[in-house]
């Protein structure tokens, strides 16, 4: 029987989840809210191998509303859910306070493991800096494959976003709104400043540039400083999330850097903006693999083919 993992929840903080054979803590869900301009939201960090490395920055000083893995929105009908300063087109990254928003906790539905696996259920609300309800969010972030013989272990987030406003909300990004190769929005990675250069790839391709394009997966494999060895991060697209948009649906596009800092996001809106009408719900599904050593493409590709959704 594969063991319990262990949950602690820090009320009004934090949610831990520890491999009990090694006592490796996996992650922190943090949910308490931080500083306004960052636009608060629950992030992933600090996230570790099973080897007890970590592969995750937080509040690194170029950005500092980067924060492990955490889903965000860079631009929403005019607001900027992501944190920090915003891009306007002509000028820059401007610091414009009164289009920062916020994703809130309302309350954990579930919390709980059962051999081998673990499961955080919440509801959030999305708010601009004004503090209208603009959505609703149902996520759920399951923990699961937890496998010393692979050194691996993978996780699966689910966001159901539904437009509670009585006009559209527009998912866009900075290249939507007139910069070139920065279509980040949606589910976003930080690496640590160790894995700057890291090895980017793709199922027929390798090296940064992957980004803008489309794929059902994309991995990142990066060196650690302070101990010897590299880890691998694999970013799978659920089958329902319809990537490439064959079915009607808005496609996906990877946004992948490994210079000047790493970092992955399957973007919601890169090359055009994504509409969600009045009362519609936007659902994405994603697999997060967190594996010791440096895995190649082959190895990557072996592991999601034995792991199916």
């Amino acid at each position: 029987m594969t063991a319990t993992l262990r949950i602690v929840h820090a009320h009004d903080d934090r949610i831990t989840v520890t491999e009990p054979a090694t006592g490796v803590e996996l992650f922190a869900y943090v949910y308490a809210p931080e500083s306004a301009w960052e636009a608060p939201k629950p992030y992933l960090h600090p996230v570790r191998t099973l080897a007890g490395d970590v592969v995750t920055d937080y509040r690194p000083n170029d950005h500092r509303w980067h924060k492990g893995l955490q889903l965000t929105a860079s631009h929403l009908s005019g607001q900027n859910l992501w944190g920090g300063n915003t891009y306007v087109h002509g000028e820059g990254y401007v610091a414009l306070p009164e289009r920062v928003g916020s994703m809130v906790h309302v309350v954990f539905d579930e919390i709980g493991a059962d051999e081998g696996r673990a499961v955080i259920a919440e509801r959030l609300t999305w708010h601009p800096y004004t503090g209208e309800l603009w959505a609703d969010e149902e996520r759920r972030i399951e923990v699961h494959d937890v496998e010393p013989a692979s050194r691996s272990w993978a996780l699966t987030w689910t966001s159901a976003v539904t437009n509670r406003r009585a006009e559209p909300l527009l998912f866009g990004s900075p290249t939507t709104a007139g910069r070139e190769m920065a279509g980040y929005t949606g589910l976003f990675w930080r690496g640590p400043r160790a894995f700057r250069d890291g090895r980017v790839m793709g199922p027929d391709s390798e090296g940064p540039g992957l980004m803008g394009g489309q794929a059902p997966w994309l991995a990142y494999s990066g060196e650690h400083d302070g101990t010897d060895g590299h880890a691998t991060l694999v970013f799978a697209h659920a089958p329902e999330n319809d990537h490439l948009g064959e079915r009607g649906t808005h496609p996906a596009h990877w946004f992948v850097r490994n210079d000047p800092f790493a970092a992955v996001a399957p973007s919601w809106a890169f090359h055009q903006e994504l509409e969600l009408a009045p009362g519609d719900t936007l659902r994405r599904r994603y697999r997060v693999v967190v594996a010791d050593g440096a895995w190649g493409r082959e190895e990557v590709a072996k592991y999601l083919q034995e792991h199916p959704w």
